[in-house]
């Protein structure tokens, strides 16, 4: 009786999921872009968890119970497709449309836990995004920061100390102070927190996403950012066969000459993309050329539906002469071109300035969907640099021998962040993650060039008596940087240290989002450890600085709510941040510096965010201060600062145009402010934007600061109450407008214009003792033509004219000089305070063959 119940119950079982088991359907198709089939799309049930990817030759086949529903249909660089299918099963091909507007979350398809673009979080920020099409159309022969000088509460100015020496202020905090990352790799400088653009300058190149978050940002890392944090989301590899050949023309010499190849997604999972570019120019100020390269490689790799891996290597080796800034008046005399770091040596006239470098980089990315509610990212990445600033200098001998030598700052940096991402429910969203640096930095003076003479000498290492003699001479090529370099001490001058850098955190974030309500609450902590070592100073034994462990943490949290078309958001966040190992180290000694405390910042932000149709308009106010906060800066030595640092005229200690370095300690910064952006599209063709942006950025309390010369003496200790003075390097108020009209199809014309004001010196001062620039505006204008030769082949042309009306400005000064014996006045202007003169009209095209 019981083996006859059994049958009956499984008969029964039978019965009941009989319809459903045999009503599974096979669906079939094949996806392509019109001309070639698309490998590597992704193809889902809409509703449903479902899912598969076209193969290599665009096939695909899913599986789905239902009789009726859709097909979503996604590819990177392609609109959304949704297919409806009912009765039949095969679905025929199906043409996917390209796409210059792809969302954001398209366009990360590596990395997606770590890489913070503002799409990731629901509750807002104060954001803005620049894509790829602008990046490429926009930059030309600039820093891949000229992608973000429409932008509110940003400023961007040093173009004309040469290539790659540009900076940015955002909210009038310097770059050290605002966090860049590289496909969620910090790029920050771990020793001081400075970025290098010259070691970037194939951003723009492989760029698919630039993002700035002004102010708090949504980055899970535990970073602290003070004025913003920016994101560079690179290219990954194309799943799609193709490539182009691009070459670019600008004034003053500039050629840049590109190829890039894409295998698009093999039969084996592998798809690989490569890029090559080689350029050179002269400059635009005198005397600033420069040449480099930049490449690219990205494997990727499909291992099932579940898992995903990419390696990424990428670098630009480059060197450039520079330019800096000098007298207002010099420039009035000799031209916006002058420079003042062109000088004689043995009866030659040359630059002595150059940078050179070479930085490869190489994350490894692995992305585990573990199941339809919890994915885990890991990016692992490592960089390994070498280069260094040459410049000109005389010997230790009473004959004062010249040459020219390269201050070296090579590192190794090797890092680990990893995100875990939960989705609770239907409404509550959950991370966790680490965060694991370790930083290495090599420091030290060799010989690039003994300028005819046959050996020089060189003192100061206490490990040897007396002067030193060497006669080696070291390249400044930045390919032969990692073979051709001192092994041994006599050959490293005025300094021979290391820097050890190690960092661990722990970071955490949970977000609520419901009916238009969204609220989040993000949290992390961190430990760094800092050790010096120093070779030159110290004897062996004694050359190893004590451990200094810091502790850090942030908190940030913010809620938002939309109605219809209408966003209302709030954030405020609080990081004690640790201070950077070279304001740790009192003098360049091993001696710890009593005033490197953890800085102190507290960010408070409204925002308000209105999109339609044909309207979308940004407004944010924001509150930031920053306490015990550690700043640098350095200038040419004038006449004065010669009267004032080295009143005995001693040539060994300072002469005129030789740099001074100023680091600030103690003062507290005040800022707040009001932004807005807009982006209107009244009809079809036709984009309108605009932007503009006030702020009130004050000190409050007393400065320290420390004055050295170029071999890190101290020439001075000065104490300031800065209460009241402007913040300088950034104007307080800036705004613009834009205009794109696609006049046919594939023919467009563009054109910017910004403005600046309220504009001070960099050289902090009290209230009403800081100098104010003169305001200014600069128009930008840009012409694209594309012409489709086939449907898989195009020819695109772009063509860029920068301060279309070569308006004579100044970019920034760095002192505050209101009267002295020569008064001599432009525009209001003393003109002998030490200015940055911005750059006159440039112009730069490009053609690109697309196949």
């Amino acid at each position: 009786m019981q083996k006859h119940s059994y049958l009956w119950l499984a008969f029964l079982a039978c019965m009941l999921t009989g319809p459903f088991a045999f009503a599974q359907r096979v669906l079939t198709g094949k996806i392509s872009d019109g001309v070639q089939p698309i490998a590597g799309a992704s193809v889902s049930v809409s509703g449903t968890t479902t899912g598969t990817s076209s193969d290599a030759y665009g096939n695909f086949s899913i599986t789905t119970p239902q009789e009726n529903g859709s097909l979503e249909i996604r590819f990177l660089g392609f609109l959304t497709k949704l297919v409806n299918f009912s009765s039949s099963s095969d679905l025929g091909t199906i043409v996917l449309e390209a796409s210059s507007m792809q969302s954001l979350d398209e366009i990360v398809v590596v990395g997606r836990g770590v890489i913070d673009i503002a799409e990731g979080r629901k509750t807002p920020i104060a954001v803005s995004t620049i894509r790829q099409e602008e990046i490429e159309a926009k930059v030309g022969a600039q820093d891949i920061t000229a992608t973000l000088v429409n932008t509110p509460s940003v400023y961007i100015t040093g173009q004309a100390r040469g290539f790659g020496e540009t900076s940015m202020n955002t909210r009038g905090f310097d770059q050290s102070n605002t966090a860049f990352l590289l496909n969620g790799q910090p790029i920050n400088g771990m020793d001081n927190g400075r970025v290098y653009w010259s070691n970037w300058s194939g951003l723009s190149d492989i760029a698919s996403v630039v993002q700035i978050q002004r102010g708090l940002g949504s980055s899970k890392l535990a970073i602290s950012s003070v004025g913003g944090t920016i994101n560079f989301v690179t290219k990954s590899t194309d799943m799609k066969k193709g490539g182009f050949l691009k070459q670019s023309v600008g004034n003053d010499g500039f050629l840049k000459s590109t190829v890039a190849y894409n295998t698009g997604l093999m039969s084996n999972g592998f798809a690989v993309s490569a890029m090559f570019t080689h350029w050179q120019g002269d400059g635009y100020v005198d005397r600033t050329e420069g040449k480099g390269q930049n490449y690219f490689l990205s494997i990727g790799y499909k291992v099932n539906e579940k898992h995903n891996v990419n390696l990424m290597i990428t670098g630009a080796p480059q060197w450039h002469n520079q330019g800096f800034t000098s007298s207002l008046q010099n420039y009035l005399d000799k031209g916006r071109k002058f420079n003042s770091n062109v000088s004689t040596v043995n009866g030659v006239e040359m630059n002595a300035r150059k940078n050179y470098y070479h930085k490869p980089v190489a994350n490894l990315n692995w992305d585990w969907q573990i199941d339809n509610r919890a994915s885990l990212s890991t990016v692992f990445y490592g960089s390994m640099a070498r280069g260094g600033g040459q410049s000109a200098r005389t010997d230790a001998t009473s004959a004062r021998v010249p040459y020219l030598a390269a201050d070296v700052n090579n590192h190794q940096w090797f890092g680990l962040v990893s995100n875990y991402n939960r989705k609770l429910t239907d409404y509550l969203n959950f991370n966790i993650g680490f965060d694991l640096r370790d930083y290495k930095g090599e420091h030290y003076r060799q010989v690039t060039d003994l300028l005819g003479a046959s050996s020089i000498a060189h003192s100061g290492n206490v490990n040897f008596d007396g002067a030193i003699t060497t006669s080696n001479v070291y390249s400044t090529n930045p390919w032969k940087t990692w073979s051709d370099r001192p092994k041994n001490a006599e050959d490293r001058l005025a300094w021979d240290y290391d820097q050890i850098v190690r960092y661990g955190g722990l970071f955490g974030q949970i977000e609520y989002a419901k009916d238009g309500f969204s609220t989040f609450f993000q949290g992390s902590v961190s430990q760094q450890q800092n050790i010096r070592k120093d070779y030159f100073q110290y004897t062996p034994g004694n050359d190893k600085s004590e451990n200094v462990s810091n502790f850090g943490y942030n908190v940030k949290g913010g809620v938002s709510y939309s109605l219809d078309n209408h966003t209302f958001f709030g954030n405020a966040g609080y990081y004690s941040r640790q201070p950077y190992q070279n304001n740790i180290f009192m003098n360049y000694r091993n001696d710890v510096n009593q005033f490197a405390e953890n800085e102190k910042i507290l960010g408070l932000e409204l925002g308000y965010r209105f999109t339609s149709e044909y309207i979308d308009v940004n407004v944010n106010a924001y509150k930031t201060t920053w306490d015990n906060r550690v700043t640098g800066s350095s200038r040419n030595a004038s006449a004065d600062d010669i009267a004032t640092y080295n009143p005995t005229n001693d040539p060994n200690l300072l002469v005129e145009g030789d740099y001074l370095y100023f680091s600030n300690y103690g003062v507290k910064q005040d800022h707040k402010g009001l932004e807005l952006d807009f982006v209107s599209r009244p009809f079809s063709g036709f984009q309108f934007t605009g932007f503009a942006s006030i702020g009130d950025w004050v000190y409050d309390g007393m400065s320290t600061t420390i004055v050295r010369n170029e071999n890190r003496v101290v020439l001075a200790t000065e104490a300031t109450d800065l209460t009241g003075g402007q913040v300088g390097d950034a104007a307080q108020t800036s705004y613009g407008l834009g205009a794109k009209y696609q006049i046919i199809n594939g023919l467009s014309i563009d054109a910017d214009f910004r403005g600046y004001d309220r504009l001070y010196s960099s050289r902090q001062a009290g209230k009403d003792q800081v100098l104010e620039l003169p305001a200014y505006q600069l128009v930008d204008a840009g012409i694209s033509y594309k012409l489709k030769l086939t449907p898989r082949h195009a020819l695109s042309f772009r063509f860029n004219v920068n301060n279309l009306f070569d308006t004579f400005y100044i970019s920034e000064a760095t002192t505050n000089i209101f009267e002295n014996a020569n008064n001599q006045y432009w525009h209001g202007i003393n003109t002998s305070n030490t200015v940055l003169i911005g750059l006159g009209r440039t112009w730069n095209g490009a053609v690109k063959f697309t196949f």
